[in-house]
């Protein structure tokens, strides 16, 4: 039995034992046990962890080991974030055709972000007067008519106008192009004649030889009409007495695959009605991108599917370099599309188109030389007819942050996974809208050649380059060295790095 003493020293250690858990948890009553171990335990309900705490009594006390076992529960003080990646935790994409629809959502917060490039003023009228809203700017977007140059008849025999290169030429005169910016852009564009973009480098440096182009091919209906008259007649059709264009005892029916999205819809209406004006029936068939895409890009341009598509093109980083586009655009070397193989060129446009597409020439001089010819050149071709460089818009939640390109928007930037955040907080959710998702299969390397397709992918993927998104020059990202070989003789110039 213990004495008094020493019941004392013990009852004393299991107090220091309970006031050492005291800041864990209530205050508790231990019950002391004589033999072999002394154990006193007490339990918090709802407990989500387990303190021990173990006291060993010295042996000339007593020969035995306290254990004070105590449950508590444990609050933890979250340390500072350490967050890394994307400031958000996810993106939704979801499908919107329509500018005017999308903006009502955004003021509905139903949708976080529009990412297209909007040309429409009274929607630009509308996010500039909510407070709510906010937007960006780009100047990387343009329109075009594509051209199907099969024939000259298709294979059923009808007559294709625009296997004609000189009709297709005549299209540049027959289009308003100053029309176009004015009445259906509103001002929010710029009259396009070439395939160079007005705000990148090669328009500033060839801008004598662009100045003298534009004016040539400056808005002239009755030159149009000459011209496209001789060639009809050349051809075998025959103006009937109503003015319409007759071919084999049947009328010339130019069909149109316009887009209904954006401008593009207005655009299809005045050239058709343009046409209309110098004799040719037209059929207006009005497509979304997933109607249309079969038959101007996929179909076999004899069939005949289709004369003219109202085209829309993106370029998602500020263009130092537009050499490649008169191999592009105009040549079988741009797509492996069965209208993109059906382009047939003069040998020397091809020669000229070819050098441009590899950088072969040896200075600054002969490339100028190569762009003037391939400017004309491209022009007289026309495979495809430009009408305007858009300054378009995205409009958004005032409350959200993101980094967009100059060129591209935010649509084509690539910085959108680095810095899309709404102000002040990080997590949560953005909720995109664009006009198409999916619109064709991915090349699972690639994805595809859609704005539309690409966006999801720029938004949540890494690249081991950057384009600057003022400059279009690239910054390494992922890259963390590169070694350059230069070719002794070659004009090469240093840029930033």
């Amino acid at each position: 039995m213990f004495s008094n003493k020493k019941w004392s020293i013990l009852l004393g250690l299991v107090v220091v034992a309970s006031m050492l858990l005291s800041a864990c948890g209530p205050e508790a009553t231990p019950q002391v046990v004589t033999a072999p171990p002394v154990v006193v335990t007490e339990l918090v309900p709802g407990a989500t962890s387990i303190v021990e705490v173990q006291v060993t009594v010295p042996p000339e006390v007593v020969e035995a080991t306290v254990e004070v076992i105590k449950e508590v529960v444990v609050t933890a003080t979250p340390e500072p974030s350490k967050r890394t990646g994307a400031w958000v935790d996810m993106l939704v994409f979801t499908e919107q055709n329509s500018a005017q629809a999308a903006v009502k959502q955004l003021q509905a917060n139903d949708i976080d972000i529009y990412a297209y490039s909007v040309g429409d003023t009274e929607v630009f009228a509308t996010v500039k007067g909510d407070s709510n809203l906010s937007y960006t700017n780009a100047f990387g977007s343009y329109t075009e008519l594509t051209f199907n140059p099969s024939g000259p008849e298709f294979a059923d025999g009808r007559l294709n106008p625009f296997s004609n290169a000189k009709i297709r030429e005549a299209m540049n005169w027959l289009v308003d192009r100053n029309y176009m910016v004015q009445e259906i852009y509103g001002g929010l564009g710029k009259v396009k004649v070439t395939s160079l973009n007005s705000a990148f480098p090669d328009y500033a440096k060839y801008v004598d030889v662009l100045r003298a182009i534009e004016t040539f091919y400056a808005y002239n209906p009755d030159k149009a009409k000459e011209g496209i008259t001789t060639e009809m007649t050349a051809m075998g059709a025959v103006l009937g007495a109503d003015g319409k264009w007759m071919y084999k005892d049947a009328p010339v029916v130019i069909i149109a695959i316009i887009r209904t999205e954006d401008e593009r819809l207005q655009i299809g209406d005045y050239v058709c009605n343009q046409l209309e004006t110098v004799g040719f029936t037209t059929d207006r068939q009005y497509k979304t991108r997933s109607e249309a895409s079969p038959i101007w890009n996929q179909s076999d341009p004899k069939e005949g599917k289709m004369h003219f598509y109202t085209g829309g093109w993106i370029t998602t980083a500020v263009s130092r370099d537009d050499a490649t586009n008169f191999g592009y655009f105009y040549t079988n070397l741009g797509s492996a599309s069965p209208l993109w193989q059906a382009y047939v060129n003069t040998p020397e446009y091809y020669d000229v188109a070819s050098k441009l597409w590899v950088n072969d020439f040896k200075s600054l001089e002969e490339r100028r030389a190569l762009f003037e010819k391939a400017l004309w050149g491209a022009q007289q071709d026309s495979t495809r007819v430009w009408l305007v460089d858009q300054l378009s818009f995205s409009p958004q939640n005032a409350k959200l942050e993101v980094a967009y390109d100059l060129a591209g928007g935010v649509a084509g930037s690539v910085l959108m996974p680095y810095t899309i955040r709404w102000t002040g907080q990080e997590g949560g959710t953005v909720r995109i809208a664009q006009p198409g998702v999916l619109v064709e299969p991915w090349n699972p390397i690639a994805g595809s050649n859609w704005i539309y397709d690409q966006t999801p992918g720029r938004a949540t993927g890494d690249r081991g380059v950057m384009n600057d998104p003022y400059t279009g020059m690239v910054w390494p990202q992922r890259i963390a060295s590169a070694d350059v070989v230069v070719k002794a003789g070659l004009p090469v110039l240093k840029t930033l790095h």
